[in-house]
């Protein structure tokens, strides 16, 4: 007997808008940690890799992101201990349909044709037994050559989230329409009914199957994928398409691209019923429904102290966060953002994400507390024309050699040991030593030591913004 081959594919873009202040577009949702120790992305990779307690070939997961992210990923993944067979990079974002078509075509490339297990990120499961029972059955019946949708039975009448009409087939349920997200009475006439589930967006087919239904239905999209792939590059584990390529795909979602084209074509398309305790944190009711909550129904994550409230989520994340008297309340406290949002109109916490970014605001891409390749940097104070920022650089990583137009920076060592280029000379400093480093001194940051090295960063001068830098020298190729 053949042993089928599966090949994961964990499509990690995506801002998570509507899990702002907490999710930002510089670090979104599938990379935060909302339970347990693993984040959201960690742990859809780590159920992917349940499978091969299976009878079925798992090969190394094929990540599908935002260049913008790709050392998240990797750190992340380095975490977890697993290395990828490729991360693939969207320079710019186009929707799942191209992001799905990129690793169709780098698993055809080096692979015999496999079956696709397709999973976003930012998903929670909490039957992994369940789970991984019913992805081995979706992955038989993929492997020849039916589209395997993973549906969820509705517990209440959900209004954020797409769903599928099913009827009884020969071994599961034929798919008959994908319907769009409904307002309330018709959520409330879809759970009536039975014969709806949600659409989880996960599925399972062979990767020429979709080709061959993308080619079919929305040729368009193929044929500019195809040509963004082979203008691509190659950087170790990272894939880069042709950004100008990229840049002409047309947007558009699997579903719409294909899926709900499927009912009637003549293609099979299946659903697969599953119940392990899946839920789509979209939005801050979603954190609420699926997290541990008291006696009253409220929800604290953090330094939180709640009174006479009930049905309330409290997120604290940098200081004590109290609330009294609240019913069906969101309070989410980070150092530079609070929300306090109607629980049942979470989903619109996405228009202030949108008022944000109109606005140019920082608030809508980065947290006070920045992650970079070589580690982070945490903003503590500001005022006019000085800054304060707490930096802490991973053991063996350094910052880019640079220098800066209009600020000079005064650096001292918390912890560990720095190695600090000025011009030409290069020194190491140890805990409470610092330096100087002069407006347009060229200069670097390094940890030459096994202990994360931080220091204490004060910048003067007439501007402070990020981009005033100038790299020479870049070991995440961000040079000038």
């Amino acid at each position: 007997m053949t042993l089928i081959q599966v090949q994961p594919v964990i499509m990690a873009g995506g801002s998570g808008t509507r899990l702002w202040p907490l999710s930002r577009a510089g670090y979104p949702k599938q990379f935060l940690v909302f339970s347990g120790d693993h984040s959201l992305f960690q742990e859809a990779v780590m159920r992917m890799q349940s499978l091969a307690a299976t009878d079925v070939g798992v090969s190394a997961p094929c990540i599908v992101g935002s260049d913008e992210h790709r050392f998240l990923v990797l750190d992340q993944l380095r975490e977890i201990d697993v290395e990828p067979s490729a991360v693939m990079l969207e320079p710019t974002g186009r929707n799942t349909a191209p992001a799905l078509t990129l690793a169709a075509l780098q698993v055809l490339e080096t692979h015999n044709d496999p079956v696709l297990v397709v999973a976003p990120a930012d998903q929670s499961v909490s039957d992994t037994a369940s789970f991984t029972a019913a992805l081995h059955d979706a992955v038989k019946q993929a492997s020849d050559g039916a589209i395997v949708i993973l549906g969820i039975a509705p517990t209440r009448p959900e209004t954020g989230y797409g769903y599928i009409r099913a009827k009884a087939g020969k071994t599961t349920l034929d798919v008959e329409q994908f319907v769009e997200k409904p307002d309330l009475p018709t959520a409330e006439r879809y759970l009536a009914e039975g014969a709806y589930y949600w659409n989880s967006g996960m599925f399972v087919l062979k990767a020429s199957v979709w080709m061959n239904a993308l080619e079919r239905f929305r040729p368009d999209i193929a044929s500019a994928t195809r040509t963004a792939w082979a203008a691509r590059a190659n950087d170790g584990t990272f894939v880069r398409p042709g950004k100008a390529q990229f840049a002409a795909v047309p947007a558009e979602s699997v579903d719409y691209a294909v899926m709900e084209k499927c009912p009637g074509s003549g293609i099979d398309i299946r659903m697969l019923p599953l119940s392990a305790g899946w839920n789509d944190l979209g939005a801050w009711d979603a954190i609420w429904q699926v997290a541990s909550k008291d006696a009253n129904g409220n929800t604290s994550i953090g330094d939180v102290l709640i009174s006479d409230s009930r049905n309330t989520l409290a997120h604290a994340t940098s200081r004590l966060v109290s609330v009294v008297g609240l019913d069906n309340v969101v309070v989410v406290e980070t150092p530079d953002a609070v929300l306090v949002a109607d629980r049942a109109r979470s989903q619109d916490v996405k228009n202030i994400v949108n008022r944000l970014n109109t606005e140019r605001r920082s608030e809508h891409t980065l947290h006070r507390k920045v992650h970079r390749p070589w580690g982070w940097y945490d903003s503590i104070d500001a005022g006019p024309r000085f800054q304060v920022k707490r930096i802490m650089v991973k053991p063996g990583a350094s910052l880019s050699l640079q220098k800066h137009h209009h600020r000079a920076e005064h650096w001292i060592v918390v912890t560990g040991t720095a190695e600090v280029t000025r011009g030409d000379k290069v020194t190491l400093l140890s805990e409470n030593e610092s330096t100087y480093i002069p407006l347009g001194e060229t200069h670097r940051l390094a940890n030459p030591g096994k202990v994360p090295l931080e220091i204490i960063e004060v910048q003067s001068g007439s501007y402070l913004g990020e981009d005033d830098i100038v790299r020479f020298d870049d070991v995440y190729g961000r040079t000038s």
